[in-house]
């Protein structure tokens, strides 16, 4: 062990070798030394682990490049393999990040994975945005200064029915934004059934007290009533907030008030009245088979003061918080000092705008990949799982011929379920037929299937059900099949 340490080369000789070098040739000196450096750092940690384990050869574990010594003991690095190494590291260092992947889980809205992908028109919108400049706050007709959000603004106000609109990064500081400017200093109601926590530790009452509002909880974590909200009415009292449990489903005996109940009470009593309906859904789920998600242009029609909502949920748009509602309430929110520090940037902004467009078209289910998804029929993603299955049986009649094949012992179409996702609908999904994959007569296990489905130029996330992975082509682009099943093959083979 100490005499493979002894050889591993100096950190400048790595960083200097002419592969390393011409792998980069316009990278620093100092970066090629600091991946030089962690490659050798990592060889001398397999040593050491290798000459501690006594006999190397029986674990099977020897690194890339490496071979067990004649007595058994620690594994030899060659030099190639370093250099492989450290050009390993300069690959990964030039990757873009996040990567694009392909979602074959069947969760539409996979937080994870980034939610909801965007239609070409939102990609396009954002890419002209980027490559030069725009009239981002530019007024053509005028020659002056003019709104970003005034495109945005008029496309919501025209879906919602609101009389106005505003548009910051996300869902959390557009509740935020509302509560430093309409609640600081006063009191909230909200039932606490609704004083939810939703993904990332996103937490309604520690908002509020972010805000400098105070909380309020009224009624039980099941049974909310009208009276509730009146008996604790006060003089304090700046809003009542209603909130959707958008990631968590309550069954049984349970009461709420409506929203139009609730803006009816705000508005004899004097407070705003407030409703985060979460996903933002514009169009009604229930069409496709979904529970009834709520939608904007409902509490707009109900009378809330302000909804907020997200645009990269069931909207199918990009990262963004959604207000619509008053105008005066809107009006105050855009003055507040903080709604500068939440602004949504001009890539954001133009696919949002590109997206709401589609429904202003009544293009959505066509266009935009989330209801492309949700409106599929269980036939349609059939067909395509049976395309995939047909596919791969072609490299398995090459391996019954002799030929290398892909090495899989077989692959089925069956039926399945698709989950929404994404803090949207839950406990709701749709029936849909996977590609189920039983990686057997090749010795490796679904487990490690899915690690090297992850491991492809472009990855593709799956699931394992019943020692099998499964591939739902529901959440697959039709254009990305081509891609999947050389994923496969690769992974199989």
């Amino acid at each position: 062990m100490r005499q493979q340490l002894r050889n591993l080369p100096s950190v400048d000789r790595l960083a200097e070798a002419p592969e390393v070098v011409a792998a980069a040739p316009s990278a620093s000196r100092e970066w090629r030394t600091a991946l030089a450096r962690q490659e050798l750092e990592a060889a001398r940690r397999r040593i050491l682990q290798s000459g501690q384990s006594g006999q190397s050869g029986q674990s099977g574990q020897s690194g890339q490049g490496e071979s067990e010594g004649d007595d058994g003991g620690p594994a030899a690095v060659s030099f190639e393999a370093l250099v492989a190494g450290v050009g390993r590291r300069m690959a990964d260092a030039y990757r873009p990040a996040p990567r694009r992947v392909i979602n074959a889980t069947g969760v539409a809205l996979h937080t994870n994975l980034g939610r909801a992908p965007l239609s070409r028109a939102a990609m396009q919108a954002a890419a002209e945005a980027a490559v030069g400049y725009s009239d981002l706050e530019f007024d053509l007709d005028t020659g002056r200064r003019g709104s970003r959000q005034a495109a945005a603004q008029t496309l919501l106000t025209e879906l919602t029915g609101a009389e106005a609109a505003l548009v910051v990064n996300n869902n959390a500081s557009a509740l935020l934004l509302a509560l430093s400017a309409l609640a600081a200093d006063g009191e909230v109601v909200v039932s606490r059934a609704e004083a939810v926590e939703i993904g990332g530790g996103f937490r309604v009452p520690e908002v509020l007290r972010q805000s400098g509002a105070a909380l309020v909880d009224v009624g039980t974590t099941n049974r909310t009533y009208r009276r509730d909200y009146e008996q604790a009415a006060a003089a304090a009292t700046a809003a009542f907030l209603k909130v959707h449990a958008s990631n968590f489903r309550v069954e049984g005996f349970t009461a709420e008030v409506p929203a139009a109940e609730l803006a009816q009470l705000a508005d004899r009593l004097g407070v705003a009245a407030l409703h985060d309906v979460g996903s933002g859904s514009l169009l009604p789920t229930e069409r496709y088979g979904l529970a009834h998600e709520p939608m904007p242009q409902e509490s707009v029609r109900a009378g809330m003061g302000l909804v907020f909502f997200s645009g990269d949920k069931l909207l199918g748009g990009p990262q963004a918080g959604i207000i619509v509602g008053r105008r005066e309430l809107v009006e105050r929110l855009a003055r507040h000092p903080l709604a500068r520090a939440v602004r949504i940037d001009k890539l954001s902004l133009a696919a949002l705008t590109a997206t709401l467009a589609h429904y202003r078209r009544g293009e959505a289910e066509r266009e935009i990949p989330i209801w492309r998804m949700l409106s599929a029929t269980p036939a349609e993603i059939r067909q395509r799982a049976q395309s995939w299955q047909a596919a791969l049986q072609e490299g398995y009649r090459e391996r019954e011929n002799g030929e290398k094949g892909n090495g899989a012992s077989r692959c089925i179409v069956e039926p399945s379920r698709s989950a929404i996702g994404g803090g949207s609908l839950p406990g709701e999904t749709l029936p849909t037929f996977v590609l189920a994959v039983a990686p057997g007569d090749n010795g490796i296990g679904a487990d490690e299937l899915l690690r090297r489905l992850r491991h492809q130029p472009t990855p593709v996330i799956a699931r394992i059900e019943d020692g099998r992975v499964l591939l739902d082509p529901r959440t697959v682009a039709p254009d990305e099949d081509p891609e999947l099943l050389a994923a496969l093959r690769n992974a199989l083979a």
